[in-house]
C-alpha cells in the first residue's frame, strides 16, 4: 500500500511540474494567462484533476504489471497572445513532456551514482529513485501520443502541412473523437506504451 501511495504522490508532483512547464513556456512566448490564473505554482491543489490525478492512477496501480499514469488539469493559455499561434501551441505542448524527460535524465544519473556508492542500506532509496524515473518516462511518452487533447496532437498539428487538409484537422484539440480513441487505448492497456517506456528506462537506468 505504501508503494502505491508513493507512486501516486510522485505522479501528482511530476504532472504538476509538467503543467507548470506549459505555463512557463507560454509566459516566455508572451502569454501571461497561466500566471494570472495562479497556475505557476508547485501547490498541487491548484493542478489536481480528480479523475486524471487520483482515480485513474489509483485504479491502474491496482492492476498487476500495469503502468501508472495520469494527468493534471491543463494549464490555460490564450493563443491570441502568441505571435505564431500554431508554432506557439506546439512549443507550449512539448515543454511538458520535455520537463518529465529532464527529471528522468537527472534522476537516472543519481540512480547510477548510487549504484556505485550505495550499500545495502541505500538499496531501497535507489530503487525508489528508479521508480520516479520510470513514472516520468511514462508521463512524457503518454503525453506525446499524437491524439487530441494530448500534447503530441499539438506538435503533430504544427508539423503536418496545411495541404494535408482533413488529416491535419484530426489533431485539433476540439476533435470529439480524440477522447474516444484515447479512452479505448487506456482500457486496452496502451500495449505499445510499455515497450517504449522499457526501452528508454533501460537506456537511462542501465537495467
Amino acid at each position: 500500500m505504501e508503494l502505491i501511495v508513493f507512486q501516486i504522490i510522485v505522479l501528482i508532483f511530476s504532472a504538476v511540474i509538467h503543467e507548470i512547464s506549459h505555463g512557463f513556456m507560454a509566459e516566455k512566448l508572451g502569454d501571461p494567462t497561466a500566471r494570472l490564473a495562479g497556475r505557476l505554482t508547485l501547490n498541487p491543489l491548484k493542478h489536481l484533476d480528480p479523475v486524471g490525478s487520483v482515480f485513474l492512477p489509483l485504479m491502474l496501480s491496482l492492476v498487476p504489471g500495469g503502468i501508472v499514469f495520469g494527468w493534471a488539469k491543463p494549464v490555460p493559455y490564450n493563443p491570441y497572445n502568441l505571435k505564431n499561434p500554431e508554432r506557439g501551441a506546439a512549443l507550449i505542448a512539448v515543454a511538458g513532456p520535455l520537463s518529465n524527460f529532464g527529471i528522468a535524465v537527472v534522476l537516472s544519473v543519481v540512480y547510477r551514482i548510487l549504484g556505485f556508492v550505495a550499500g545495502d542500506t541505500m538499496f531501497v532509496f535507489k530503487e525508489l529513485i528508479g521508480l520516479i524515473v520510470i513514472i516520468n518516462i511514462v508521463l512524457a511518452v503518454f503525453n506525446l501520443i499524437p491524439i487530441p487533447p494530448l500534447d503530441g496532437a499539438k506538435v503533430a498539428a504544427f508539423l503536418i502541412p496545411d495541404s494535408a487538409g482533413g488529416f491535419k484537422r484530426f489533431f485539433d484539440e476540439r476533435n470529439p473523437y480524440g477522447w474516444i480513441i484515447l479512452i479505448i487505448l487506456i482500457f486496452t492497456g496502451l500495449p505499445f506504451l510499455g515497450p517504449i517506456v522499457s526501452a528508454i528506462a533501460r537506456f537511462l537506468l542501465g537495467i
